[in-house]
């Protein structure tokens, strides 16, 4: 497993840009799949958007996609979610998730973070 710490959030009009970053420790941060992940107040954690271990293959869910970008630095440790047209059903608390499987599911994911709030005003 590996530590994830998450960066960014914030509070945001409709229509604005936030970038969140999740910062992982140790060595192994390049064999992971990263996922992004978010839960609103009274709802499930639903999955955000998706990158496989190299960068290579990304993946969204169609309420963000056009909008939302993942992307990863293996150098750094770090995984990104770039959040551009942003809109006030977006809010939620953002969670990064490592795991070995690019997955979509809560369960595809076993090391978590400790989540970031955006709150995106109308």
């Amino acid at each position: 497993q590996v530590q994830l710490v998450e960066s960014g959030g914030g509070l945001v009009q409709a229509g604005g840009s936030l970038r969140l970053s999740c910062a992982a420790s140790g060595r192994t941060f390049s064999r992971y799949a990263m996922g992004w992940f978010r839960q609103a107040p009274g709802k499930e954690r639903e999955f955000v958007a998706g990158i496989s271990w190299s960068g290579g293959n990304t993946y969204y869910a169609n309420s963000v996609k056009g909008r939302f970008t993942i992307s990863r630095d293996n150098a750094k440790n770090t995984a990104y979610l770039q959040m551009n047209s942003l809109k006030p059903e977006d809010t939620a608390v953002y969670y990064c998730a490592a795991g070995l499987v690019a997955g979509t599911r809560v369960a595809d994911f076993d090391s978590w973070g400790q989540g970031t709030q955006v709150t995106v005003s109308s």
